[in-house]
């Protein structure tokens, strides 16, 4: 990599002089976001914020975000360190689309998932609904676009208006989905779209920034002009896959412990698509999903739901040795033996959770010219199929349970009294001086945000008059304040907001 490429992937939004800097970190730049990443609070909260299911529920040994943070950092970097090490042709085709950093990498994964609100996924989607509904927001909330929006505005280090002030190598690797939601309005669905720009109601189904934001993905992304425009970087393919990596094996782990896997089930599920393949490939597909509980048949949908999003790596040969593979090694192995705490139990996991990572590090293949669907740095052919089938098993035995549906039903009405509130409470000319500083700070940068985009783009916002943008500006802030929250202190807001709460001055602490 040239001195000039480096210097342009070394560029914070904001300069800082090396004096100031130097003084301030006395660590090299990408290592110094990394810190800034790590002492955030931001950072901090997500040992308290719902990986798949709540420990609330679950118990102490579930993952939180925080934990799948640092283990998909310590598979990103371990992936890294490999490709750093490459030779020959795939050495310089990482060269030349702007390196492979192992901190960058590192950076990026432990910040990926910054932006997730209370209760997981499920929060993501109540507060993307309520934010479309209550406030006209199109872009709604997401996930991705939230972290990219705390790190380069919400969060505060040393220089105003810039967030963390991260360098552009690290800002473009949290990038998984670089387009605004906008960008996937009239885009075609189909295996010739890239994933996560296919289009739900209101736009592209992923995006990583929201289109206050916009300006700070332009100019992270133009330090890499070898990228194209909606491809990730090297070092985000690599944050990308070791999330995959983690989650399918680390939320395997979790509900094997918590003994959610029902191994009866889950064979019979496994046996029944082996065995049957030839007659279920002949079944129409709304008779697969009217009788999807029959055992083999959750799997045929999941191989026809791969071969359509994705028909230029989905191979049905493949799909079953990857089948194979995952049968043999966890429900006829790993499920076997049910966990009971034992020394025993834990070497088991252990020894399986090690084995697989290590497979799947290893089977990274780097592309010049990837499919659209893709990214330079990819799973192998087998490996993808892998991890789809590891995923299958708690989306299917896990996720699709009436336990847990009613519990997230009620984390949804949950968030849902929160905001609409703040918002009742923002409405109050009498009142609106004693809500939390933080809301009303946030709720004035939105208003900034968004008056600046009226003066620079104006096509770009939802509406033109000045009464409905202020209340979206509102809307945002809300958005911004309640998705900050940890799982604890959502619950806590809760019972003050609805006059329930007996321990005040505890629970409303942090506010």
């Amino acid at each position: 990599m040239s001195d000039q490429q480096t210097d342009v992937r070394l560029a914070r939004f904001v300069p800082e002089t090396l004096e100031d800097f130097q003084r301030v970190e006395r660590l090299p730049e990408f290592r110094a976001d990394l810190e800034r990443i790590r002492f955030s609070p931001y950072f901090s909260r997500l040992s308290a914020v719902t990986q798949v299911i709540s420990q609330t529920g679950a118990g102490l040994a579930i993952h939180n975000r925080l934990t799948h943070s640092l283990k998909v950092a310590a598979v990103a970097r371990a992936m890294a360190v490999s490709l750093a090490a490459a030779e020959g042709q795939a050495r310089q085709t990482l060269e030349r689309l702007g390196g492979c950093h192992p901190v960058v990498v590192q950076a990026a994964a432990c910040a990926h998932d910054v932006g997730h609100p209370p209760f997981g996924h499920l929060g993501e989607q109540t507060l993307d609904r309520l934010a479309r509904e209550l406030f006209g927001l199109s872009e709604g909330f997401e996930g991705n676009a939230q972290s990219f929006r705390i790190l380069t505005r919400l969060d505060q280090y040393n220089r105003a208006d810039a967030g963390l002030n991260l360098t552009a190598a690290v800002r473009s690797a949290v990038l998984k989905y670089p387009w605004i939601r906008a960008e996937g309005i009239g885009r075609p669905a189909g295996p010739q779209t890239e994933r996560g720009l296919s289009p739900d109601a209101a736009g592209a189904r992923k995006f990583a920034a929201y289109t206050l934001d916009r300006h700070q993905m332009i100019q992270a992304r133009s330090a890499y002009p070898q990228i194209k425009e909606h491809q990730q970087t090297v070092e985000c393919s690599v944050m990308d896959i070791a999330d995959d990596i983690a989650y399918s094996l680390h939320d395997l782990d979790d509900f094997y412990r918590a003994g959610l896997l029902n191994q009866a089930a889950i064979s019979a599920e496994f046996k029944a698509w082996r065995t049957g393949r030839a007659e279920l490939a002949g079944v129409d597909r709304t008779e697969l999903e009217r009788t999807m509980r029959v055992p083999g048949r959750s799997l045929e949908l999941l191989w026809r739901r791969l071969h359509t999003k994705d028909g230029w790596i989905a191979n049905v040969e493949v799909f079953a040795s990857a089948v194979d593979r995952v049968n043999e090694d966890v429900v006829e192995g790993l499920l076997l033996a049910p966990f009971d705490g034992s020394r025993d139990s834990e070497r088991a996991l252990g020894a399986f959770t090690a084995t697989w990572i290590s497979h799947l590090q290893s089977s990274v293949e780097v592309h010049a010219e990837p499919h659209v669907r893709s990214g330079h740095v990819s799973l192998s052919q087998a490996a993808w199929h892998e991890v789809a089938v590891l995923k299958f098993l708690h989306e299917r035995f896990i996720l699709d349970r009436a336990d847990l549906t009613v519990y997230q039903r009620g984390q949804a009405r949950l968030l849902e009294r929160i905001v609409r509130g703040f918002a009742a409470w923002l409405q109050d000319a009498h009142d609106i001086r004693r809500a939390p500083r933080r809301l009303l700070d946030l709720v004035e940068l939105a208003e900034q945000d968004i008056f600046r985009l009226r003066q620079e783009a104006p096509e770009l916002l939802d509406a033109a008059d000045e009464p409905t943008l202020r209340r979206q500006a509102v809307g945002r802030g809300i958005i911004d304040y309640v998705a900050s929250l940890t799982d604890a202190q959502a619950t806590s807001l809760d019972a003050l907001l609805t006059g329930t709460s007996e321990r005040l001055w505890e629970a409303g602490q942090g506010l």
